[in-house]
């Protein structure tokens, strides 16, 4: 079998989401051809390179979601009605949206009538699954969306649809500055429209495409099945549609509220066409339900993981320093480094002899300057450190990363606290977590994602976004080290 294998901002890079997971899918099937499409998310992770790839991929092509390099496809007269027309429909879809609700579930409309709320649901989902491929077969006949969806049309089609009848209040309170912004982030989410990924000689030649997640990396999956009636695959670890609820805080309500509204749309349009979904864990498949996900069509597929570089730390639990705190991962905002940071100020009053090593550095520019940020913050809650928050010697806190001679690895950065940490807002499957039992760790983490799925009461679980509890979960485990070894051992 030929397979499709849709990434975004993963496979076959180096520093990506899914990447081992999807290595190791490749690898394990051996027995079939592999076409990798990768949407890129930020020049640094072009530059890194990918990842040695197995035989069994035969080809692999790319597209950036990053640059804003102008197509120059300039449309005449009736490639812009076509384009006024299916733009506006998208966009009257998305300003009629209950924020909080789910499209394509019922509940998406006025529970008035709950007889019609289901049908009227159909068809909102119809108007906008016939406005996105109206969209993508424009931009197959004439070249491109880029400029038509950053043009003036785009943003006043925004606005009519904002000030129309029946538009919700945050719709209707969208200012100029907040319909250029919300212009410009459905061009990038909808930039998959433009590819020429979709002839004979592209997906329309895969039996099958595999989206490594939901979102934009599944828009390349359902336009080959529209144009070429591919079947589509879905597997979800986190479900993105509730990553874009938990993200862009600093933005106003009515960015956020059109947003959503598009990526609810467009993850229940996904989850209506695609063939089988294939949900990380609960949570996730939970979420992929309330989003209309049939249930026939839901199989749980939790990731497979190695314990073998992790079993001679989980052998010797008992090297570690006793007072030392692990964080691991790849630093970004949804891992909320700085409310750990704020716990580990309470625990320090508390335990002075503690330490926090903080080991990972980000993907893009957002995680290196949220980075930056923290190591700023670090240097304000310990003023009088004479060595600064980059240093590893008597400073408590310390930024690192694995592939030096301390931390060599993964396993050497779990090995080298008595306790690890996790104080996400956003979790899909933490791996990180499951990770640290394999080297024997105790951990104390935040009640989100699959947590308590996957630690299955073997840890303590404290509430996301409260630096006090986070706090007080890890004195406790470090004033106890019979409980901390108990956990570790479980």
């Amino acid at each position: 079998m030929r397979i499709g294998l849709l990434t975004e901002g993963g496979y076959p890079y180096v520093s990506g989401e899914a990447g081992l997971w999807c290595d190791r899918l490749v690898r394990g099937l051996g027995q079939h051809e592999f076409d990798v499409y990768a949407l890129t998310r930020s020049e640094r992770q072009e530059a890194r390179g990918w990842v040695p790839l197995p035989p069994q991929v035969s080809r692999v092509r790319t597209a950036s979601l990053w640059d804003a390099e102008d197509d120059g496809v300039v449309y005449g007269r009736r490639a812009r009605r076509r384009f006024a027309e299916h733009y506006g429909e998208l966009a009257a879809t998305l300003s009629t949206t209950v924020p909080g609700q789910v499209p394509g579930a019922a509940g998406t409309v006025s529970r008035a009538d709950s007889e019609a709320a289901p049908d009227q649901s159909a068809l909102e989902a119809d108007r906008f699954a016939n406005a996105l491929y109206g969209l993508a077969e424009l931009a197959r006949d004439e070249g491109g969306l880029p400029r038509a969806l950053r043009s003036e049309t785009a943003v006043r089609a925004l606005e009519r649809a904002c000030r129309a009848p029946g538009a919700h209040r945050l719709a209707r309170e969208a200012r100029v500055p907040d319909l250029l912004t919300v212009a410009a982030r459905l061009e990038r989410a909808l930039r998959p429209l433009s590819l020429d990924w979709y002839e004979d000689d592209g997906l329309g030649a895969v039996d099958l495409c595999h989206a490594a997640s939901g979102g934009t990396a599944a828009l390349p999956g359902l336009l080959a099945r529209h144009f070429c009636e591919v079947p589509l695959l879905v597997t979800e670890y986190g479900v993105r549609l509730r990553a874009h609820y938990l993200t862009d805080p600093d933005s106003s309500p009515s960015i956020r509220a059109l947003l959503a509204a598009f990526h609810g749309r467009l993850a229940a349009e996904t989850y209506r066409r695609a063939a089988l979904i294939t949900p990380g864990n609960a949570h996730a498949r939970r979420w992929q339900e309330r989003c209309g996900a049939d249930r026939a069509k839901l199989r749980t597929v939790h990731p497979g993981m190695d314990a073998t570089p992790f079993a001679e730390a989980g052998e010797s639990p008992e090297g570690a320093d006793p007072r030392t705190l692990v964080w691991v991962g790849r630093v970004e905002p949804a891992k909320d480094l700085v409310s750990l940071l704020h716990a580990f100020a309470e625990i320090r009053k508390e335990e002075p002899g503690a330490r926090l090593r903080i080991v990972g550095g980000p993907a893009d520019p957002e995680g290196a300057a949220y980075l930056a940020h923290c190591k700023g913050l670090a240097a304000q809650l310990f003023p009088d450190e004479a060595d600064g928050p980059h240093a590893v010697g008597s400073n408590p806190v310390s930024f690192e990363e694995t592939g030096g001679p301390e931390l060599p690895s993964r396993a050497d950065a779990y090995a080298s606290g008595a306790l690890v940490v996790l104080s996400s807002v956003v979790e899909g499957f933490p791996a990180g977590l499951v990770e640290a039992m394999f080297c024997g760790r105790a951990t104390v983490s935040t009640d989100v994602g699959a947590v308590v799925e996957a630690i299955g009461g073997t840890g303590l679980v404290v509430p996301p976004r409260n630096p006090r509890a986070l706090a007080e979960a890890c004195v406790a485990l470090l004033r106890d080290p019979e409980r901390r070894a108990r956990l570790g051992a479980a």
